[in-house]
């Protein structure tokens, strides 16, 4: 029983990963609209359709939130807004792969923002990572006299995602329908002002990018639900390991059928990043283990 469930899980956390690396084709087949109000129906659509799944489960009452966590959430829609608006101008100018460098920064700035800010110890090897990392960024920085910005910052945003919804306690769909709640005027108020001014691509182009920005729910929505269903089944270690699928998959989608560079420069700082995450994975594994035959050990 044990063995199957963590094999469905499995392949939830594929499922999702492997969608969230080629939704930069989905955003590239809207690319006609404006990355703004690409956001403002993503969070439109998104608010229909989770307020429809909490309904189809029979949990409204996850939309219930203490007064004093709305400011909490409140930061994490805008890191959330924040993130959907660099990825889609990302993607639609032709930047996949420096948004595919971000992800797969994104592990390593988690661990460095952990000790920074919940005061955990990094172990000797996550050090070494995070150093290595830094040595693919600075060459960036020498090759091109310039922060690869995109990258770093979403791997930052979702660092810091990650850091404030740590301890919310949330519900995974419910947690998301509150923030994108919380979105929602702005970005209704968005498009009723791009309507008036005659700018709204929605309704005015053809049916197929009507129908294509209709989907944008589905398309937060879906890999969220994979994902949700995966660490209900699997250690977070576990899930954590599917999670470079995601950023490889979106490397060989910008390379391979949008013939976006990727010369020496790029080849050295992703480089540099793969070999950070190997002895990432390697540590934390060993790590897990240890601490399991540790546990397992001082068990009566």
């Amino acid at each position: 029983m044990f063995e199957k469930q963590t094999l469905t899980g499995a392949w939830f956390a594929i499922a999702a990963y492997s969608f969230w690396g080629v939704a930069p084709i989905y955003f590239k087949w809207v690319g006609n609209v404006s990355p703004y109000e690409i956001v403002s129906q993503r969070v439109v659509w998104s608010v229909v359709l989770l307020i429809g799944i909490l309904v189809w489960l029979g949990r409204l009452d996850a939309l219930r939130l203490p007064r004093r966590k709305w400011p909490i959430i409140a930061a994490t829609a805008g890191l959330l807004t924040i993130n959907w608006s660099i990825f889609i101008w990302a993607v639609v100018n032709n930047n996949i792969v420096e948004t595919s460098l971000g992800y797969f920064i994104n592990p390593l700035v988690s661990v460095l923002l952990g000790m920074l800010f919940l005061k955990e110890r990094l172990r000797p090897l996550q050090i070494m990572a995070i150093g290595i990392a830094g040595i693919g960024i600075a060459f960036q920085l020498v090759w091109y006299a310039r922060v690869p910005y995109l990258a770093l910052a979403l791997a930052f945003r979702f660092g810091f995602y990650g850091l404030i919804r740590k301890n919310l306690g949330l519900h995974s769909v419910g947690g998301l329908a509150l923030e994108t709640l919380v979105i929602a005027p702005f970005a209704l108020g968005y498009l009723i002002y791009l309507a008036q001014s005659g700018e709204m691509q929605f309704l005015h182009v053809d049916r197929t990018t009507d129908f294509l920005l209709i989907m944008a729910g589905f398309v937060t929505s879906f890999p969220l639900l994979c994902f949700a269903a995966a660490v209900n089944r699997l250690s977070l270690t576990a899930a954590g390991m599917f999670q470079y699928i995601a950023p490889s998959l979106s490397l060989v989608v910008a390379v391979t059928l949008y013939g976006e560079p990727f010369g020496i420069d790029r080849i050295v700082t992703f480089s540099c990043i793969w070999v950070a995450l190997v002895l990432f994975t390697i540590e934390t594994v060993y790590f897990h283990r240890k601490l399991s035959r540790r546990l397992e050990s001082t068990t009566p």
